[in-house]
């Protein structure tokens, strides 16, 4: 019998899902749903609504998808495009690199964690223990330690600010510390992408004063050179390529 394939997309939010619903259960006089089995309460279930409407920003600022998107509009920027390619695409592109890009940490959550929590072999708990372990670590190796040592003082947990484990640090200061980095490593690409088409702008304005044509828009002459020269380059493959890469895996 062959073995039935997981989207990743699926376990993707499976595990966001639940990984951040560690909720004890509170016994009281309310309502139980069965959830996989098992009677879950009133406040389980509040809390996975509100987990469910935080998905998007969770999904967003815990994966590789703040630093694509951000460098893919500073590229729409530089080439001086208002509606091409329209931000739908750009969003697109973003979740699906950040789906290639994350594959390696989904397979590992899915075999560590959410296959056994499915056949309901180890616990909720254990299953937040198993599924963040990937998660915590892939994050900690695109985090700067300069970011982490700042989030790590500020923390006012001596515990916390004299860790010599990095994976023993709570989510709490993992996860700003990430998001922190990955705004600087996206503005640093950003700004190396503006440098050649910055340079085609200053060219192009400086013939169009030296042939006086001061009232025409140099941005209007500069476009097509800025799209030949992408095209050229072959920019969309090295643009992902560069990206990928600046990952560690």
């Amino acid at each position: 019998m062959t073995k039935k394939n997981i989207p990743k997309y699926k376990i993707l939010i499976a595990v966001f899902l639940i990984i951040f619903i560690n909720i004890k259960t509170a016994y009281a006089g309310v309502i139980n749903m069965d959830i996989n089995g098992n009677a879950a309460e009133t406040v389980e279930i509040l809390g996975l609504l509100t987990v469910v409407t935080l998905l998007p920003s969770i999904l967003i600022m815990m994966t590789s998808f703040t630093r694509i998107i951000i460098v893919l509009s500073f590229l729409k920027n530089a080439l001086g495009l208002q509606q091409t390619p329209p931000n739908q695409v750009l969003i697109g592109i973003a979740l699906f690199l950040t789906l290639f890009i994350m594959s390696p940490v989904i397979d590992t959550i899915n075999t560590e964690a959410y296959e056994p929590y499915k056949k309901e072999e180890i616990s909720q708990e254990e299953f937040y223990k198993k599924a963040s372990e990937p998660l915590k670590e892939w994050m900690l190796k695109q985090t700067g330690r300069s970011e982490l040592k700042m989030f790590m003082d500020m923390s006012n947990d001596e515990k916390i600010s004299n860790t010599q484990n990095l994976e023993e640090l709570p989510m709490t200061v993992v996860i700003p510390s990430f998001i922190t980095s990955e705004l600087k490593r996206s503005f640093i690409i950003g700004f190396l992408l503006y440098i050649p088409f910055l340079i085609i702008d200053m060219i192009v304005s400086s013939v169009l004063m030296s042939m006086g044509m001061m009232m025409l828009p140099p941005v209007m002459i500069s476009m097509p050179f800025k799209i030949l020269l992408f095209v050229v380059v072959d920019g969309w493959s090295l643009l992902f390529k560069t990206l990928i890469t600046s990952f560690n895996f």
